[in-house]
């Protein structure tokens, strides 16, 4: 199963790679995924969409470098945002990404990490649920979340107090698992239409 881990944050010094770091080397030690890390801030995606849906959904018509991102993400049979919180919401480039794409994401499951202050970034992964299910795509339940994110890894990168976040994560892999199979059986069986 094909599992495609998405930095959200674009920003200067940003935390996410170290986040999505420690999340990509849980996801190796689950063993049920073959991994892909794609970084929102090496996406070469023009800032103007094109002009309607059916536009949007013509992959060919786009750059060499558009084409192998949209590809990347259609080979996924799950998702994972690394994202933080920007103003109790997600990174405008990470909508950026997410816009630029649609077929891409039907009928396949998307789970969450999120970093932030108080709230460890849960305002952005509830407004990312609700974008998700307009694309067609199913939002697993369970989370992972630092609050505070700045105190929860030391100086060279490694996760404190690892128990806590390195369960959830396992049910977080688990959730993707028993979703990306099943729904990776009904698109085999009934190719998903999006009306």
């Amino acid at each position: 199963m094909k599992l495609v881990i998405i930095v959200g944050s674009v920003r200067d010094g940003r935390f996410g790679p170290l986040v999505a770091q420690w999340f990509t080397q849980q996801a190796a030690a689950h063993g049920a995924f073959e991994l892909d890390v794609v970084d929102t801030a090496e996406a070469q995606l023009p800032w103007v969409l094109p002009p309607s849906h059916d536009a949007l959904t013509d992959v060919a018509a786009r750059s060499a470098e558009q084409q192998e991102l949209a590809g990347r993400l259609a080979a996924a049979d799950a998702f994972v945002v690394v994202t933080p919180e920007y103003n109790h919401s997600f990174p405008a480039a990470l909508k950026h990404l997410v816009d630029w794409h649609f077929t891409e994401w039907q009928a396949k499951p998307i789970g969450f990490v999120s970093y932030g202050g108080l709230g460890g970034g849960l305002r952005a992964i509830e407004h990312l649920r609700l974008v998700f299910a307009e694309l067609h795509a199913a939002t697993v339940r369970d989370t992972v979340s630092f609050d505070r994110h700045w105190e929860r890894f030391d100086a060279d990168g490694s996760l404190l107090d690892a128990d806590g976040p390195n369960a959830a994560a396992k049910v977080l892999l688990d959730q993707l698992v028993w979703w990306g199979t099943a729904l990776a059986d009904a698109r085999e069986t009934r190719p998903y239409v999006a009306a």
